[in-house]
């Protein structure tokens, strides 16, 4: 952990310079901004290239509830709510919904408030001097926690603590093998709580428990004028034991709301602290998916359904697999209402503590359908 010490010292607070908070975002045209091209989306180098957030923008929004400083239950406001899209499946230069402080947008504003805002993955420095973004020479879709500190890319935006939560259901991750490469759904545990009924207006979230990675985000302007550009970048970290035989990266993941709140309050905790939240979790459960999900273009449930692998190496997060089907059925057209006491849901992970490890029983295929689908056609075979 020296490093880090080292990288911060001498470097001045976490706020932005001069306390200029962000700039309030204008919406952004569909192409990026002032025109502006940006690449082709691709995986980034085999660590975290491709999620799922398939929430409507109104139950993502329940579904980040938090308390306050004065321990009040709230939700946070969507910033530029008309640009975000549900997906299962986004990878790089797509955009997406992340938390951050609101102090970043007003100046006056407490800092343990936060706000949903669609940001485009792929994180343009501010100091980045051409007209066109595509221009960037390097990806900067995932971020080392090892260098953070050190590249220019990111040191600047994290000093001025310009830190964010990516909101996913979930991340992809692809193993190699002899025959090609196998792709996984990875996420949180999911538990079962007894409901009677579905929940309404600003009642508790119960549904899929959303993946919350940690996040760099920065606001680029272009030279010469016109619309401000939010990007991100998701920190990586060594992969846990149980899913290095995956891969050997995997996101910084933050579990559970007091790590979610150290990290977002830049006001209060400073960056040497938060940094010491950056590190790898065994909280994560997985299921191999099928290759249709390799096509950025496919954006169907079918991304996110668990799959048979026969023989080869047996998947540990069995129970979660059958969380996942459970959740899949219903997602399908015609699909009959299952009984009520079959409908597993969780309490959310920003007002009550981590879920236990591993824990999970039948659900994925319910809250594909009922919280809200991606504008997508479904997959004919």
């Amino acid at each position: 952990m020296l490093w880090f010490f080292l990288a911060v010292s001498g470097a001045g607070p976490a706020f932005p310079r001069r306390g200029r908070p962000c700039p309030r975002p204008q919406p952004l045209p569909a192409a990026g901004g002032s025109g502006a091209r940006l690449p082709v989306p691709r995986r980034a180098g085999g660590m975290c290239g491709r999620t799922a957030c398939s929430l409507a923008a109104e139950n993502l929004r329940r579904a980040c509830a938090y308390r306050d400083r004065r321990g009040q239950h709230r939700q946070p406001e969507w910033v530029r709510q008309e640009r975000y899209q549900p997906s299962y499946n986004k990878g790089p230069q797509s955009s997406g919904p992340v938390l951050l402080s609101r102090r970043h947008l007003q100046q006056d504003a407490d800092s343990s408030e936060r706000v949903l805002m669609d940001m485009r993955w792929g994180l343009v420095p501010s100091w980045f001097k051409q007209d066109n973004p595509s221009k960037l020479q390097f990806n900067t879709s995932n971020c080392r926690s090892d260098t953070m500190l050190s590249k220019s890319s990111y040191k600047g935006a994290l000093l001025k603590g310009k830190r964010c939560v990516v909101l996913a259901d979930g991340f992809y991750e692809w193993q190699q093998q002899s025959g090609g490469k196998q792709p996984y759904f990875i996420y949180f545990p999911q538990t079962k709580d007894a409901m009677d009924k579905e929940m309404e207006g600003d009642e508790e979230w119960k549904g899929w428990r959303l993946l919350t990675m940690a996040g760099i985000f920065d606001c680029w302007e272009p030279p010469g004028g016109g619309e401000m550009l939010y990007t991100y970048t998701i920190i990586t970290v060594d992969a846990s034991k149980d899913v290095s035989f995956i891969h050997h990266r995997m996101p910084a993941i933050l579990d559970g709301d007091e790590a979610i709140r150290k990290w977002l309050d830049f006001a209060e905790v400073p960056t040497q602290e938060a940094v010491k939240l950056i590190q790898p979790t065994e909280n994560i459960v997985f299921h191999p998916v099928s290759t249709f999900v390799n096509n950025i273009r496919n954006n169907t449930p079918e991304c996110v359904a668990p799959i048979e692998l026969g023989a080869k190496k047996e998947v540990k997060a069995t129970p979660s697999n059958k969380v996942m089907l459970g959740w899949l059925k219903s997602s399908q057209e015609g699909s009959p209402q299952k009984k009520e006491n079959d409908l597993p849901k969780w309490t959310s992970q920003f007002i009550h503590s981590p879920s236990p490890k591993k824990t999970s029983a039948d659900v994925l295929q319910q809250w594909l359908g009922k919280q809200g689908q991606p504008a997508a056609k479904k997959h004919k075979a």
